[in-house]
């Protein structure tokens, strides 16, 4: 069983494995008897405790990955547990671990089926808030998902868009601008306001973006 208490901590126990037998024939001959058939794998009976929410909507794995618990995150997932089903605040583990950096429980999610093309509340996928928030080894794992460079979210930003507009312009910026531009991200899309990420970099004095922009 799997529990999500109101303190946010997670309990995991094991599941019962459903068993199987075989008969074997015996030979009234005297030639060797065949060999018995190979026991089929044992299945195990996914768990509904794994998917039960709370009054925010929040299954046990969501839970866990919001508390930044690992170890019961591991456990849920390797247990069954939906890596994309989403609270009332439309984050999954998936997409809550790519806009925190919570690059461990990320890469579990992406094991086990976490939907790349998936998008928060903000209608972002799990790329853009990672750029925004300056995570350059969670973008990196994105990209190599296969999370799409150049979708835009409700305000009408890229991720390249994102790690410029809430960037600073530090080494780590300049690094996120750098990986997404080497994995093909279009620099040339316009904001809302029809500006470029270069643009914005030169209005905002943040030199060394700008210079990977190409100004």
């Amino acid at each position: 069983m799997v529990s999500a208490c109101s303190s946010g901590r997670v309990g995991v126990s094991g599941t019962d494995s459903a068993q199987s037998s075989i008969a074997t024939s015996r030979s009234t001959s005297t030639s060797p008897s065949p060999p018995p058939s190979p026991v089929p794998p044992s299945t195990t009976a996914l768990d509904p405790a794994l998917e039960i929410r709370d009054a925010d909507g929040r299954t046990p794995l969501v839970v866990a990955t919001k508390s930044r618990d690992t170890d019961s995150a591991r456990r849920l997932i390797l247990a069954g547990a939906d890596v994309n089903a989403k609270d009332n605040m439309q984050d999954s583990a998936f997409l809550y671990a790519g806009a925190e950096g919570l690059d461990d429980i990320l890469v579990l999610t992406l094991d086990h089926g976490a939907d790349v093309n998936s998008t928060n509340r903000f209608g972002g996928t799990a790329l853009i808030p990672a750029a925004e928030k300056g995570h350059p080894t969670t973008v990196q794992i994105l990209i190599d998902a296969g999370v799409p460079l150049d979708h835009i979210n409700a305000s009408g930003w890229t991720a390249l868009l994102e790690a410029v507009v809430y960037g600073d312009g530090s080494p780590t910026y300049q690094d996120i601008v750098s990986r997404l531009l080497a994995a093909g991200a279009d620099p040339g899309i316009l904001d809302s306001q029809g500006r470029t990420a270069l643009q914005i970099a030169q209005q905002r004095g943040q030199t060394g973006v700008a210079r990977l922009l190409g100004g």
